[in-house]
């Protein structure tokens, strides 16, 4: 089994000039039918530092979801998002950024790990009692490009802080594609049996000619979860001034085709999606 997220969040969240709300749902809701087991549609954060998704509300509210609709994920960075979030009853699932690089957490949520892991905590008791889903990402867990102190055992401190909070999903994140598949077969070998209970997906920034080789690494180790974003579009705008693509859904189809993996996602519906560049 493979379990796939379509991140149109994060293939929004860059573009400076605003997307109207209803070309967003035209790209979503064409989302919505090609068969993703989740779908990130956005973020409650302030408009102020992400103002792309100023508009995230109105946007669930139109969604046009399908009989069997994908999980509806959103991102949230503190109580008041996520607060928000919760009153959007089509939401099923909320993710929060949480790294083991001090520089990142500074950078993209001007926090420490301290004050990430009490926001963390937060979430997860206010999520719970709705029946709504958490992804905690570990960001900067497959190296550091920040010159911070980066090991495996790092990884699995952050992912072990993450457990005693009750999180079960968290996937690893290179925001800025400089992971090397050596990197993460030899991370996600340790991980995955240390907690076994856990679902470590990937989240992958990378370079389309790098993209089989990590793919195949991750493979191996025993990933199962991969988000992907239509075409490789967006990045994180607070990880660096150039932001690096994210791993494009029709790369991770070609690497499933050629390992003869069943993803079960619909190519007509997936050709169909509007191209990001059309919207802006």
């Amino acid at each position: 089994m493979i379990h796939i997220t379509e991140t149109a969040r994060d293939a929004m969240q860059g573009i400076k000039n605003f997307i109207p709300t209803i070309n967003k749902l035209q790209y979503i809701n064409a989302l919505l039918k090609v068969g993703f087991n989740t779908l990130d549609v956005g973020s409650f954060v302030s408009p102020r530092v992400i103002p792309q998704m100023a508009d995230t509300r109105e946007v669930i509210k139109g969604l046009d979801l399908p009989e069997n609709p994908p999980e509806i994920m959103a991102l949230v960075v503190n109580k008041r998002g996520t607060e928000e979030a919760l009153k959007c009853k089509r939401v099923q699932c909320l993710s929060y950024p949480f790294s083991i690089s001090p520089t990142f957490l500074k950078r993209n949520l001007n926090a420490t790990e301290t004050e990430s892991l009490a926001v963390v905590k937060e979430i997860t008791e206010l999520a719970s009692p709705n029946q709504v889903g958490l992804v905690i990402y570990l960001s900067m867990a497959l190296g550091n490009p920040y010159g911070d102190d980066w090991s495996i055992q790092m990884v699995i401190d952050g992912a072990a802080k993450l457990y005693e909070l009750g999180v079960r999903r968290q996937p690893l994140s290179d925001i800025l594609g400089e992971a090397t598949p050596d990197t993460i077969y030899k991370v996600y070998e340790t991980l995955i049996p240390a907690f076994p209970e856990v679902d470590f997906g990937l989240h992958l920034h990378t370079r389309p000619s790098e993209s089989f080789a990590k793919l195949e690494a991750a493979w191996e180790a025993g990933v199962r979860s991969f988000e992907t974003v239509h075409n490789g579009l967006g990045g994180c705008p607070t990880a660096a001034d150039e932001m690096v693509g994210n791993l494009s859904t029709q790369d991770l189809l070609h690497f499933c085709d050629r390992k003869k993996i069943n993803t079960k996602l619909d190519r007509e519906a997936l050709n169909k999606v509007v191209l990001m560049q059309q919207l802006d």
